[in-house]
């Protein structure tokens, strides 16, 4: 190959690789090419175990399984080639209570839906997968429309249907780094000569990461060894013999030919080449490692006897992707307008075909089809794909994978790399940390004497709750101090930047210096991108706040659409935020500061720069909590003095320390929405009850034709508020009930401590959204709700403007 083009270039010939060059042929792509350093599945897909398992947290991630299961349908049929598809079904026992509570959350959830799945007993299970004891089993998942398959076939049909769409595959062909133009790549390079561009789709696997780094694209994506056993072919299987996991013994199993093919997932499983997969491993694996297999292979044997009887004819120990998460890494980079990812599959077999589909999508229509937020590569900070920490948390998530996992989960590695100035500060006074974005986030503060507890559960009140509660009454009642250091925070400044901005943003900035504006960026279908405060610091000078976790996202939306001469920089790590907020915040402030503080001074929804003791801050009034408050932006050097300031003026008044935990139940209460939560890009604002924060009369801005539309014809569904008497365990995703069947689903959930009781959001069809009375379901029980205001604490907005 010497200097040649192609519209389209996928790097890497795996199942992903390959599903993508499928779809695109499909979807009608004649030019496009597909490179493979070795040969096609030489990576992590030749070794893979092939089991399909469809049912996950999310209805649109369970879509994407549901979309790989149609393309196996009808792919042998349409390619000509063996795949080995067995849509046997799969079984899923829980060994204790705790699991079949986790097992009986995600049924209902599949029941929100729509999807097939039954929860059994431990005779049912026993019958469809007689090798089984039912010892201590609790209780089964039986989901019909799973199964397993030839991992090599199935690569070999995509790539197959794919050449015969026009797509050209080209073997033993190495990248070895990029030419570009601005946030453009213009050309492949290779070992055989250069590609000329106009797209390119990162699919390279293990070595993803290393081929992002050759293009400047950071991914938090790595590799873990992972191992399964083949036992002796001496078994007699029913030919309709299902797939099986017991999580609680951390195993799976699939039927093999007259044998069993048993994996597991296993604590501390080392990381892979923490400074990166060489280039020239191949169709290669590692030694086996029977000690680390053990607990495995002890755990199948006291679940199924038979293995007491059968040898182990192989053990096979190979590198698969793990991301920081445990999740797949999609999407556009925000790096670059034109390089696209898709790797970090460690279910990557299962995945394939809606994976594929998603990302022929994004790349033709530069949206994937549905709302792939957990998959998608701008959930994470650039410091996740930092080696050591990533070899560190793919590790962990390859080891939780079959942990039980609990609402609000935190994971334990990686730990301490980015912290708040107030960070020893908030430990010494019973902060309890979390993670978000690499950020150490205290989540809630024990108190002197009390038994609080980081103690998760899916029925009973978590370990926490009575400190949130202390919190929560402190921010109501009295005042507090939230630390909100982690929020990512921008500058954009010069000439043309309100121009840029105000075409971003679908609310008015056009507004007097000082003004805090609270918007969203939509996309054209007037769906949700980002949900931001812009604050005007000067006439051609913003500053932008956004989430922890969204601030790689929504940083790379607004350098995609700023003008050329336009630069967005980040300051995340210069500033404090330090959130003073409850009736007593305005005294707090004023004796600290030797500035008119009143209400005619200080207007809601404006700031300004003020001295607090020795220090200063930019002085916001907004919040996130329903309350008067303040967001005292800090230079970091300022931050602890701050703090020790307000703390000190606020002991007359009882001033507490509040976390993130408290920060839900408020906002719950107060009807705020959360992006990714109850807004995102498949969720235009006045679906979201945010009609309020559009400005159609602006003028031209991103998505404003959209949006004429649905004010005009009415959102097709709506956002509501429902009320739950008492404590019900309900954290978001559970199902939502009309005269007994589904209609919707709840996006976030938890208990108002000022209302006394648990407060849900969910989108109903506009039809069904002024109705009184419904159910929500869980854990298999249902839950009489009402529908409430929006926001059930203080509806007009009295305590925040006070």
């Amino acid at each position: 190959m010497t200097d040649t083009q192609a519209r389209i270039v996928i790097i890497g010939g795996g199942a992903i690789g390959c599903a993508i060059a499928y779809h695109l042929a499909r979807a009608g792509q004649r030019d496009v090419l597909l490179l493979e350093k070795a040969q096609l599945t030489h990576g992590s897909t030749w070794h893979a175990a092939g089991l399909v398992g469809q049912l996950r947290s999310k209805r649109n991630l369970t879509r994407l399984m549901q979309d790989s299961v149609a393309e196996f349908d009808r792919l042998e049929a349409e390619s000509g080639q063996a795949i080995e598809w067995r849509k046997c079904g799969s079984l899923r026992i829980a060994s204790s209570d705790e699991r079949m509570a986790e097992i009986r959350r995600s049924l209902t959830q599949a029941k929100g839906f729509g999807f097939e799945a039954h929860e059994i007993s431990a005779a049912e299970a026993k019958a469809r997968f007689p090798f089984m004891t039912t010892d201590g089993v609790v209780g089964a998942a039986w989901i019909p429309s799973d199964g397993y398959i030839d991992p090599y076939g199935l690569t070999q049909a995509f790539a197959a249907v794919a050449r015969r769409g026009g797509v050209r595959i080209q073997e033993g062909v190495l990248v070895t780094g990029f030419e570009k133009q601005g946030r453009r790549v213009t050309s492949v390079l290779t070992g055989h000569g250069r590609i000329r561009c106009e797209i390119v789709v990162n699919c390279a696997g293990i070595w993803a990461k290393r081929v992002g780094e050759l293009a400047g694209v950071a991914i938090a994506a790595g590799a873990v060894e992972h191992q399964y056993m083949v036992t002796e072919k001496k078994l007699d299987l029913p030919k309709d013999l299902p797939t099986f996991r017991d999580p609680d013994r951390i195993f799976y199993l699939k039927p093999d030919v007259r044998a069993f093919a048993i994996g597991g997932w296993e604590k501390g499983a080392p990381a892979c080449w923490q400074g990166g997969v060489p280039f020239d491993f191949g169709r290669e694996l590692f030694a086996s490692d029977f000690e680390r297999f053990e607990p495995i292979a002890l755990g199948a044997a006291e679940r199924l006897p038979v293995l007491n009887d059968v040898g182990i004819q192989t053990l096979i120990n190979g590198p698969i992707p793990v991301s920081a998460d445990g999740e797949p890494v999609m999407g556009l980079a925000p790096e670059l307008d034109n390089f696209f990812v898709a790797c970090g599959f460690t279910a990557g077999i299962a995945a394939s075909g809606g994976a594929g589909l998603a990302m022929a999508n994004w790349i033709l229509e530069g949206d994937p089809g549905m709302d792939l937020w957990p998959f998608d590569i701008r959930r994470f900070a650039r410091q996740q794909a930092n080696r050591r920490y990533l070899a560190e948390r793919s590790s962990e998530s390859y080891g939780n994978y079959y942990s039980i996992h609990w609402p609000v989960e935190e994971l334990t590695s990686a730990r301490g790399a980015r912290r708040s100035p107030l960070y020893d500060t908030l430990k010494a006074r019973g902060a309890v940390y979390g993670s978000k974005a690499g950020w150490e986030r205290p989540n809630w503060f024990r108190l002197p004497g009390s038994p609080a507890e980081e103690r998760p559960s899916f029925l009973q009140r978590p370990g926490w709750f009575e400190a949130v509660a202390a919190e929560h009454r402190a921010v109501r009642e009295r005042v507090a101090l939230i630390d909100l250091t982690s929020f990512s925070k921008f500058e954009l400044a010069g000439s043309g930047a309100f121009t840029a901005l105000q075409r971003i943003v679908a609310n008015d900035l056009d507004r007097p210096v000082g003004s805090c504006v609270y918007t969203q960026c939509c996309n054209e279908q007037g769906g949700i991108e980002a949900d931001l405060t812009v604050m005007r610091l000067a006439e051609e000078r913003f500053y932008i706040v956004t989430g922890s976790q969204f601030g790689t996202r929504d940083a790379g939306w607004l350098r995609r659409h700023l003008p050329d001469g336009l630069e967005l920089r980040e300051v995340t790590g210069a500033l404090a935020v330090i959130d003073l907020v409850g009736p007593k915040a305005r005294e707090v402030l004023a004796a600290v500061s030797d500035e008119d503080v009143s209400d005619a001074a200080l207007l809601y929804l404006t700031g300004r720069e003020m001295e607090i003791g020795l220090g200063r801050a930019f002085a916001a009034r907004i919040g996130y909590i329903g309350e008067l408050g303040y967001e005292l932006h800090v230079p970091v050097e300022h931050a602890a003095h701050v703090y020790e300031q307000l703390r000190q003026a606020g002991e007359p008044f009882g001033i507490a320390d509040a976390g993130y935990r408290a920060v839900d139940t408020l906002r719950l209460e107060k009807g705020y929405v959360y992006w990714s939560s109850e807004v995102s890009p498949e969720i235009d604002p006045f679906s979201a009850g945010l009609g309020f924060a559009v400005a159609l009369d602006k003028g031209p801005f991103i998505g404003r034709d959209a949006l004429l539309r649905i004010r005009e014809q009415g959102p097709a569904r709506r956002l509501i508020t429902l009320g739950i008497d008492g404590f019900a365990p309900l954290v978001g995703g559970e199902v939502v009930l009309l005269d007994g069947r589904p209609v919707g689903s709840t996006t976030s959930a938890g208990f108002g401590h000022t209302v006394g009781h648990t407060v849900a959001f969910a989108f109903l069809p506009a039809a069904l959204a002024k109705e009184e009375r419904f159910e929500i379901e869980a854990y298999g029980q249902r839950w009489p709700a009402w529908r409430g205001r929006r926001a059930l604490y203080d509806p007009k907005g009295e305590r925040l403007r006070g």
